[in-house]
């Protein structure tokens, strides 16, 4: 527990000490005179000694009120020197209401000081001889004028209330121009108003008499103004009740009016009651008058009720209003930001035309363009052929906000949409959020925004109940009880000619790829390497003749699938007409694509070929190896966008790669629109996954992308498939290739570190030359590109011989590496040692023949595969063995590989090894892959995936 000084320093108010009113020097007192030059009000502080009978007495001491502010420290003195000061050599003490303010405060006397005033004819100067003590008589609130009618011509008589009794102006004296002084008493008018009017009737004390012509004008010109600040009584008018004037056809019921206007940086809400043709401000004493039949004046009772109603009204509105009650000002005022905040005028203007009060000015507000109206929405989606359209209405009273100007205003992040009128109609702030999830996840085309059926999620998450029509909710609820649950997909006959018996697994795939089908949706079937998504495809496609529909289908796929597609296709479907569209002599074939049924061709070929296959409109839309097109913004993915087709599906292993944008470029080619816009997508999921590595973002994908992505390992689905087993060979340097590495490593990491941060981006050549050579290096000094290379001995090209002759001995062997350079090494001592192999790198022509070479062939124990040229489309059953003599960033690359060996129709266990140098930067790689793997499989499940984005810290830590 703190101590019980502490204790009262925290929770007892602190008193602070003020000047005391008398002192043992004498008493402090308040001069009220006139300013020796331009006689305005002077108000000056003395400290007067006193005599015994208590009297002042001389010297009077003065006190500076500047220097007096600077030791005070209770708001209320500090307001009250201020004030003082306000009134010491002011010329322009007269000047307006914020004098009268400072002299209430002054006369409020927090100091409890005497006030006296100077009276020069005993002595110029201040004395205390000169002094004459000042009796207060409080704060004067009303004038009243009293007119007559009398002789033909009309009486002014003012008078003031004071202390209760009514008070002829004969009686007052008017000192310094603000003080009412009767007897010995002294009044200070409440408000500047009516002091003004004190001011000028002062000057008429005993009245004013006017001909009745200028009395009219007078009272046109002044009294009817004035009536809003003082008590103007015609003696001569007939007050009526509002029976009576009901009665005599002059009652009517009065109407409410808000007037809105400019005074600097405020607006003023004037309330205002209409009595008739009388416009009459609430927060005012005027009366109503009409003339009756003959000419006279009526006075109509004010509906004070009504009033005081009004009135609460707005004080509920807003806590300043409360504040401004108890002042003289006929309106209420805030501030131009705090008044057009949306979260108050929008409701505040919705209250009072709700309440039948009508708005007046809003629209004058100097530079202010915005719409009174509360903004109403209605939306309703509907269902059409391949599309649910939502129509969206947004009206500001009656105008109307298009859906381009507000497609327009949530992309510029604006608070504001354009109007057809010129105004502007607010956005609220939690209606924002929701547009900008439509117009990221659907089309805007005219005044209607439409999604794709595939993305009934996305109608389900983004619309309530009640705006789907009833087809809509029909359909989502079908697609929601077939697409979410596990097994509800309904099944299909497989074609009658489909030479293949599909494992169950198989089957499933293929129901799922024909129902999605019949749906007229696409989708991507991401198998494991090796499950068969060949074949899969293949039934798929008979299915399409079966069913009589017209039209060829296309099928994409790198050159390295030609074969092996050609081959299953003259497998399991004889009965399709199937041509390759590749290689030279293809004119004929593109002239007479609807003869067949099915086209072959390649991702190069379709980029030289897009303007005649744009022509043609296909059927079916196949793309193989899908990863291929999975840059967005490539020319190869607008090409293939390009292509007409009923329908479209992806197949790939490997769906997800470096970056969750893979997923977008290969689903908006088969599911257009199901993602939304790129820029939305980026926004939403690329850059909080890949960047932030936000796994609720991850998950959100994952679900939304689920029903039109099928996923199979070969630990669900294929049992039977043997054992792999993947090992890390390491491969430790010899002294000279260590040499090299270390002096190479050691310029590299040199020229990052002194390479800034933010700069690294700018130079991605430099980084990957840096880090190629490292990995050449790993692999061979020769491979260095160095002139000056101190042996030649590879420690990678030694462990595979030896495993050649020792392990793998009597095994069919692949053997994969990034460069071709140092798959020509491995050759070399091959031919040295008579071992036989088959070759394929991207410039092998026949591909078949290596391919049939290393299969049939029993004295080519090795295939040597570059792993960009055979990574995938390869069937290789035959081997047992996988050599990785290189890492590579992408496990799932590696993957692939190991796949073409570890398929369906491998009888015999296959062992993978990736030849690993330690202490290098391929042992770092290895690390980081693991660390980086668990993002792909939240997106794509049991999936693996990587993404290269390092920091300067990361490459340095590879290094270190």
């Amino acid at each position: 527990m703190l101590p019980i000084k502490d204790l009262q320093e925290l929770l007892l108010h602190a008193e602070t000490p003020r000047l005391p009113a008398t002192t043992a020097a004498g008493e402090r007192i308040i001069v009220l005179r006139h300013y020796r030059f331009h006689k305005k009000l002077s108000i000056e502080l003395y400290e007067a000694p006193l005599t015994k009978e208590g009297k002042l007495k001389n010297p009077l001491t003065p006190i500076d009120p500047l220097e007096a502010v600077l030791q005070a420290t209770d708001p209320d003195e500090l307001r009250f020197y201020a004030a003082v000061s306000r009134f010491q050599n002011n010329s322009t003490a007269l000047a307006g209401p914020a004098d009268l303010e400072a002299l209430h405060v002054v006369w409020h006397n927090p100091l409890r000081w005497s006030f006296w005033w100077h009276d020069p004819e005993f002595s110029e100067k201040v004395v205390a001889g000169s002094l004459r003590p000042v009796s207060k008589g409080g704060v004067l609130h009303d004038l009243t004028l009293l007119v007559t009618k009398e002789e033909g011509f009309y009486d002014l008589r003012p008078s003031l209330e004071i202390g209760g009794v009514v008070t002829i102006m004969t009686s007052v004296d008017l000192q310094y121009q603000y003080f009412v002084r009767r007897g010995e008493s002294w009044y200070l008018p409440a408000n500047f108003h009516l002091l003004k009017a004190v001011r000028f009737f002062g000057q008429y004390p005993s009245g004013m008499r006017l001909r009745p012509a200028d009395f009219e004008q007078f009272r046109r010109d002044l009294l009817v103004k004035l009536e809003e600040r003082i008590t103007v009584v015609y003696a001569f008018a007939r007050t009526l009740a509002a029976d009576d004037a009901r009665d005599t056809g002059l009652y009517t019921v009065p109407e409410r009016l808000i007037y809105l206007s400019a005074l600097g940086p405020y607006v003023l809400i004037t309330p205002v009651m209409k009595y008739g043709v009388t416009e009459v401000p609430v927060r005012s004493r005027r009366s109503v008058y009409a003339p009756d039949a003959k000419g006279g004046l009526l006075q109509l009772q004010r509906d004070s009720s009504a009033e005081r109603d009004f009135t609460a009204l707005l004080l509920r509105q807003h806590p300043h209003f409360v504040e401004q009650v108890d002042g003289d000002l006929p309106y209420f005022y805030l501030h131009r930001k705090r008044f057009l905040d949306e979260h108050w005028f929008l409701d505040a203007v919705a209250q009072w035309q709700a309440e039948g009060i009508a708005v007046l000015g809003f629209s004058e507000l100097k530079g202010n363009k915005l719409n009174a109206a509360r903004p109403q929405l209605s939306v309703q989606v509907r269902s059409g052929i391949n599309w649910f359209n939502a129509i969206i209405g947004l009206r500001y009273g009656r105008q109307k906000a298009g859906l381009q100007a507000l497609r327009r205003a949530v992309r510029n992040k604006e608070r504001y949409v354009a109007l057809g009128d010129g105004s502007l109609g607010v956005l609220p702030e939690e209606w924002i959020e929701r547009f900008a999830s439509w117009f990221g996840a659907a089309e805007a085309t005219g005044e209607e925004l439409r999604l794709p059926k595939t993305a009934f999620k996305t109608v389900r998450e983004l619309f309530r109940d009640e705006e789907l029509d009833e087809a809509t909710r029909h359909e989502v609820s079908f697609f929601e009880s077939t697409l979410l649950r596990s097994g509800a997909v309904p099944p299909t006959p497989v074609p009658a000619a489909l030479h293949a018996d599909l494992r169950h697994y198989q089957k499933e795939g293929f129901d799922w790829l024909a129902f999605l089908d019949n749906q007229n949706f696409g989708g991507c079937l991401a198998d494991d390497m090796g499950l068969g998504k060949t074949v899969q495809a293949i039934a798929l496609l008979l299915l399409q003749k079966e069913l009589g529909r017209s039209g060829p289908s296309l099928v994409v796929m790198p050159t390295s699938l030609l074969f092996n597609w050609k081959e299953e296709c003259a497998r399991f479907a004889p009965g399709l007409q199937v041509v390759v569209l590749h290689g030279t002599g293809r004119a004929g074939v593109l002239r007479r694509l609807g003869d067949y049924d099915l086209v072959l061709t390649t991702y190069g070929t379709l980029l030289s070929d897009s303007q005649w296959l744009q022509q043609q409109e296909f059927n079916l839309l196949l793309l193989d190896e899908a990863q291929n097109i999975k840059n967005p913004s490539s020319l190869r993915y607008e090409m293939v966008s390009r292509i007409r087709a009923r329908n479209r599906f992806t197949l790939t292993g490997t769906p997800f790669e470096n970056r969750s944008l893979d997923l977008y470029a290969q689903l908006s080619i088969a599911c257009p629109g199901l993602l939304g816009t790129p820029r939305a997508f980026r926004a939403l999921f690329s850059i909080p996954i890949d960047q932030f590595k936000d796994s609720r973002r991850a998950a959100d994908l994952q679900q939304r992308i689920a029903p039109f992505v099928l996923r199979r390992t070969k630990e669900q689905v294929a049992a039977e498939l043997p054992e792999r087993t993947e090992m890390v060979l390491h491969c430790p340097m010899g002294e000279a290739q260590r040499r090299q590495y270390d002096a190479c490593a050691a310029e590299f990491k040199a020229w990052l570190e002194g390479m800034p941060s933010e700069e690294l981006e700018n130079h991605p050549m430099h980084v990957l030359r840096g880090l190629t050579k490292l990995r050449l290096i790993c692999n061979s000094p020769l491979l260095s590109g160095d002139e000056d290379v101190e042996g030649d001995a590879s420690s990678k090209i030694a462990q595979l011989l030896d495993h050649l002759e020792n392990s793998a001995a009597g095994h069919k062997v692949l053997v994969f590496s990034q460069f071709v350079s140092m798959l020509a090494l491995i050759r070399k001592e091959f031919d040295a040692r008579g071992i036989g192999y088959s070759w394929l790198t991207g410039a092998t022509r026949d591909r078949e023949g290596a391919v049939r070479r290393f299969r049939g062939e029993p004295g080519v124990q090795v295939f040597l595969v570059s792993l960009k040229a055979g990574g995938t489309g390869l069937n290789l059953t035959e081997a047992d063995y996988v050599y990785l003599v290189d890492p590579w960033w992408n496990p799932a690359v590696e993957q692939q590989a190991i796949d073409r060996a570890h398929r369906i129709g491998q009888t015999k266990k296959v062992v993978a090894l990736r030849l690993i140098c330690p202490d290098t930067i391929e042992e770092k790689m290895m690390k980081l892959q693991e660390e980086k793997r668990a993002l792909g499989s939240q997106l794509v499940k049991s999936d693996s995936a990587f993404m290269p984005s390092f920091t300067r810290e990361e490459w340095l830590r590879l290094l270190a």
